[in-house]
């Protein structure tokens, strides 16, 4: 519901803040004071075309701000998720707009910056405007189908519809995909199977890499290690072969000495026993480094070819996972995909007829649904033509006819709302053909013909209902016409906010709250006033719609009389 309407320096607006309550509020005043201003600033907080005429002469900028209270379950408020915009859905929703001179606009919703292309679409689900030149939402056939669809209470019929369409769209997509696998599976299964081959052949197992990564490593030192131990060996060996060589050698010089007749206790002698003792030592420690450096060399379980081994079986996982473009840890998990893929491809005939059947089921069921819809669209359009037709005499339209089209979609254009394009059309005259809505040429007609359909679907609607905008609905008509369309109006009010810019006192006394439009100022300055009326106030204007520039007591016992009825 509208709440509050902001206007500053719109055309012959200088400043003006309106509340606003429920029901039926009426727009009166002379021709040309400025009525219809109020409803362009009002368009232009939803998102209507900016146009720098709008701008008070002089003004630098006009700015409108429309406070709109809403249920915390309004689809206005998903808008503002699917944008991006703060919210709090216990809080009022605040549409904003300036215009400057130069015709730049700025949007704002809840003092957010945002698009008017935004400020449209929400305007979309707040408000309708039917009017002299425009009937929102009713022109546009898109719409037909969910208002019958309301009008008729199908909603369960429409849900279980959208559900059938959801499983058969389902159903094909999988059979289609099926379909495709089938089609593309004889060379991708030759490929498969190679590259299954030769991964069962390599039988990569998790975690394999960084093992033969680690045991190249050790293998790699290793064999370093076992080199220096051999050189080790090798220098040690030609150590003990002289350390003998040179126990031989002393040994042969003491026994000469001896021989010359030197005794045991001769000091030669004794010196060439000590050093040969001393050699000894040597040779037996050289032994002993021996032993210990071929126990190190022993202590290294290291096989020639092992370190080969470990290379060649780790540069073979890496080629094929650089062959597959995976890494090599997802060897073994691209095994198990290719097999798996492998035996979908061997039951895919199978899978692809089970699936093929499934769809079918699925195709029937939606028709089945589909064309019980139908059949309760049938029922429902007839029932709204005829409420429609028992509304437009009274409306002076009782030479029109208006029925509602429902014309049959080919399968291929099947859809979540089934099977039917939903028309609401009229015949202007007796014998004319039947034409879409925008046939009616006179916007004073097609305003009350708005009326007739909204007055025959009230009550109806799914969801929250917008605020309905009526402009001069009563154009040319007068009398029991005019009341005629102030009961309806009054009607609509009853579950929905409306308002009416009228010059009919039948339409203004049906009101539950009026407003006054009138010009004031000089030939310099000239500025448009609204004046919301009391009972009193309500009562002399409505007498001077009746009555004229002169009013009577007459016409105030008038206004009187329609005010109570």
């Amino acid at each position: 519901m509208l709440i509050g309407l902001w206007i500053r320096d719109v055309v012959l607006i200088e400043a003006l803040d309106l509340s606003i309550g429920p029901g039926l509020t009426a727009l009166t005043g002379e021709t040309g004071a400025g009525k219809s201003i109020i409803l362009d600033a009002l368009g232009l907080a939803v998102g209507a075309r900016a146009d720098a005429g709008l701008v008070r002469q002089g003004a630098a900028q006009a700015a409108v701000s429309a406070v709109f209270a809403l249920a915390p379950e309004h689809p206005a408020w998903d808008v503002l998720e699917e944008k991006g915009i703060a919210y709090d859905r216990s809080e009022d929703l605040v549409l904003r707009r300036t215009l400057s001179a130069d015709g730049r606009s700025r949007a704002f919703v809840n003092d957010q910056a945002t698009s008017a292309a935004v400020l449209r679409e929400l305007g979309e689900l707040l408000l309708e405007v039917h009017g002299q030149h425009d009937t929102v939402g009713l022109l546009d056939s898109r719409n037909h189908r969910p208002l019958l669809d309301a009008y008729g209470g199908l909603g369960a019929q429409v849900a279980a519809v959208s559900a059938a369409w959801s499983q058969w769209r389902d159903a094909r997509a999988r059979a289609e995909e099926l379909r495709e696998a089938v089609a593309r599976s004889a060379a991708e299964s030759e490929e498969l199977s190679l590259r299954l081959a030769e991964l069962d052949r390599l039988d990569p197992r998790e975690g394999e890499e960084p093992a033969l990564a680690g045991e190249r490593a050790i293998l790699g030192a290793a064999e370093k290690a076992l080199a220096d131990i051999s050189e080790a060996r090798q220098a040690l060996d030609g150590l003990t072969g002289r350390l003998a060589q040179a126990v031989r050698a002393i040994e042969h010089a003491r026994t000469r000495a001896i021989s010359a007749g030197a005794g045991e206790e001769a000091a030669a002698v004794a010196r060439l026993a000590a050093a040969s003792a001393a050699i000894d030592r040597v040779f037996s420690e050289a032994q002993e480094a021996e032993a210990a450096v071929d126990a190190a060399a022993d202590a290294f379980d290291f096989r020639p070819d092992q370190l080969e081994k470990t290379e060649e079986r780790l540069f073979e996982l890496r080629g094929m996972a650089r062959k597959l473009s995976v890494s090599v840890e997802e060897l073994p998990i691209l095994r198990v995909r290719f097999a798996e893929q492998l035996r979908a491809m061997e039951s895919s005939e199978d899978d692809l007829q089970a699936a093929e059947a499934a769809a079918a089921t699925a195709r029937a069921a939606y028709l089945t649904a589909a064309q019980a819809l139908t059949a309760a669209r049938q029922t429902a359009g007839e029932r709204l033509a005829h409420s429609v037709m028992a509304e437009l005499a009274p409306l002076k339209l009782e030479k029109a006819r208006f029925r509602v089209a429902l014309d049959a979609l080919p399968e291929d254009r099947a859809g979540p709302a089934g099977l039917d394009r939903v028309a609401f059309e009229v015949a202007t005259n007796p014998g004319a053909p039947f034409g879409d809505l925008a046939a009616i040429a006179s916007g004073g007609e097609l305003a009350r013909f708005a009326l007739a359909l909204k007055a025959s679907l009230a009550g109806r609607a799914a969801g929250p209902q917008p605020l309905m905008i009526f402009d001069e609905v009563d154009q040319g008509v007068g009398g029991a016409v005019a009341d005629a369309v102030g009961l309806r109006l009054k009607r609509l009010a009853a579950d929905a906010q409306v308002l009416v810019v009228t010059h009919s006192p039948q339409v203004a006394a049906r009101a539950e709250a009026h407003w006054r439009i009138s010009k004031a100022g000089d030939a310099e300055r000239i500025r448009t006033a609204v004046e919301t009326l009391s009972p009193a106030d309500r009562e002399e204007e409505i007498a001077r719609m009746l009555a004229g520039a002169q009013i009577t007591d007459a016409a105030r016992a008038a206004a009187r009389a329609l005010m109570d009825a």
